[in-house]
């Protein structure tokens, strides 16, 4: 009996310890798979704010819970199993999907620098402030709807980059490691969007205390939400292009085209050796380049969107110019 309770002891305590190491593979999957999606999640911290600026206050963090549950559906129940199915049966489309992906974030990168330059038109529709600040059903149902869909394009591409990263893992593990990150990261990026929405509102409430460093923090809170703002759209335009320059540069190498890796990794060589900060210089290069490649690989796709939007408006313009034409009555039959 003694010999059979210490043998069931012995059993739990390894499968315990097999489950804590099974919990910390996740952990550790999980940092990585969230660490190389950073860009994404900056540039998402950055854009969902406005999705509420005009709204009723009272509105605003049910309208942020709204998007955050929108996006876990996004994230666990639509685009989860699917690339889970696409890993398991269909690896190899995985590198040209983070290729698409990385294209995309290039794109959106080098569009937002152009327009911040005035090199190229700001595009974006504008939502009708007097829309924002109905306080219907119906405009509240338009703005999350909205939100939710820019949300799924972006958690595509946390997932995806996620998945990369733990792509030589078990089906399950795997499973396990992109729901925790999917779980932290909309956690996570929603939490700051509360904070950054409120924190006017928080700064206005302690200005009007009766102690005077309180008023000033209040002030200060006040004052520094619009630089906040504008600092996590340049930091998240930066991101964007040195995440998506990244895939690309290793994407090409994994597809047999390794000149464009083989520099970088030449020249990563010779600071890589310092001693006690070569491993920072190694990825201060990596970094510099990929957003370097990231600028023109994304300005690349922005000409050629830019030239095609430019042919089809001018076909479309020439066919309406020829239609109206047509339709004018001739002056022969004009007279007659």
């Amino acid at each position: 009996m003694a010999g059979g309770l210490i043998a069931l002891l012995d059993d739990v305590a390894a499968i315990v310890k097999l489950s804590a190491a099974s919990l910390d593979d996740v952990a550790a999957g999980a940092s990585r798979a969230g660490a190389k999606a950073a860009g994404v999640v900056i540039d998402d911290a950055a854009v969902t704010p406005k999705f509420v600026e005009g709204v009723n206050p009272k509105r605003e963090l049910p309208i942020i819970q709204r998007i955050a549950l929108g996006s876990l559906f996004n994230k666990l129940v639509i685009i989860l199993p699917v690339i889970l199915l696409l890993s398991q049966f269909l690896p190899w489309l995985l590198t040209p999907l983070l290729m698409i992906g990385g294209t995309y974030l290039c794109f959106e990168g080098a569009e937002k620098v152009g327009e911040k330059l005035g090199w190229i038109a700001h595009h974006e529709k504008e939502t009708p402030a007097a829309e924002k600040t109905t306080d219907g059903a119906a405009a509240e149902k338009k703005v999350v709807r909205s939100a939710i869909t820019t949300d799924f394009v972006l958690s595509c591409e946390i997932m995806v980059i996620a998945l990369n990263e733990v792509a030589g893992e078990s089906l399950t593990s795997r499973a396990v490691i992109l729901a925790v990150v999917g779980i932290a990261i909309t956690v996570g990026v929603y939490g700051v969007v509360a904070l950054i929405v409120k924190m006017d509102d928080i700064g206005l409430h302690m200005a009007k205390k009766d102690s005077p460093g309180q008023q000033k923090f209040g002030r200060f809170l006040v004052g520094a939400m619009p630089k906040l703002l504008a600092l996590l759209s340049v930091v998240g335009t930066f991101a964007m292009l040195w995440v998506g320059g990244h895939i690309i540069l290793v994407g090409t190498d994994e597809l047999g085209f390794h000149a464009l890796y083989g520099f970088v990794h030449h020249l990563e060589g010779p600071v890589a050796a310092i001693a006690a900060i070569g491993g920072f210089l190694g990825w201060l290069v990596n970094t510099f380049f990929s957003l370097i490649l990231g600028a023109i690989w994304g300005g690349t796709v922005v000409a050629v969107v830019i030239g095609a939007r430019a042919l089809f408006t001018g076909h479309k313009t020439s066919g309406e110019s020829n239609a109206v034409a047509e339709a004018a009555p001739h002056p022969d039959q004009t007279q007659s």
